[in-house]
């Protein structure tokens, strides 16, 4: 099954949720057949995995970027690119909006509220239910309710990352799926799609699914484990 998104997609999700890693993938996958991708990357929150650490492969991929100016890069500051409000002006086929993390990351969108109105826009909440606050379907509507009142915005599309990043077992990926979907039928919300690290894949039984798998490699890597810190 083919990802069907497009348009403006904002992913957000709580810390560890692995969102921007969802986000990069989903980029490099729909560019892969073709579509016209553009990101901006609006997480303040968190200061290991950030859209921008991708951004020498997004751009050789043809992945329009917007990011803070140079010298705000490694920032935890909260800055607004300008070209954020004129990317959402002017969209790509598809434009992916990489938001921060629980409540306080999402009041960035908040701020972007006079841009956003009147647009067709895909919330995507992605959910890790490996991590806390995420592991019951109860946590997770928490999480939503929190991102939405922050953000201002209404949640449209549900995703499962689970994973223990090289601990990940098939095993993992099923009881996710199943949490997911027991969210979705809790709250009418659909599930865009599951993650799965590309190396399981072949280990899935894929007819388990109903929706579908964007195979996930890692890009992001903590400051902890990059060669020579």
């Amino acid at each position: 099954m083919d990802i069907k998104l497009s348009g403006i997609v904002i992913i957000v999700g709580n810390y560890g949720s692995g969102k921007t890693e969802t986000a990069v993938n989903l980029a490099f996958n729909r560019r892969a057949v073709g579509i016209d991708v553009a990101m901006a990357d609006l997480d303040l929150v968190n200061p290991y995995f950030r859209t921008r650490e991708a951004r020498q492969v997004l751009f050789e991929k043809g992945i329009r970027l917007v990011l803070p100016e140079e010298k705000y890069m490694d920032a935890d500051l909260p800055i607004l690119a300008p070209q954020v409000a004129g990317l959402i002006k002017n969209p790509a086929e598809l434009t992916i909006l990489d938001a921060g993390g629980d409540d306080v990351g999402s009041i960035v969108l908040a701020a972007l509220a006079d841009s956003l109105a009147g647009r067709q826009i895909n919330l995507i909440q992605v959910v890790n239910p490996l991590r806390p606050f995420t592991e019951t379907v109860e946590g997770c509507m928490r999480i939503r309710e929190e991102i939405e009142y922050s953000s201002k915005l209404k949640i449209t599309g549900l995703v499962s990352n689970a994973n223990l990043m090289d601990e990940t077992t098939p095993d993992i990926i099923y009881k996710g799926y199943d949490l997911i979907q027991e969210v979705s039928e809790r709250t009418g919300i659909g599930v865009e799609f599951i993650t799965a690290h590309g190396d399981l894949l072949p280990d899935l039984d894929l007819t388990r699914f109903k929706t579908p798998v964007l195979p996930i490699l890692r890009w992001l890597v903590p400051p902890w484990k990059r060669q020579g810190s």
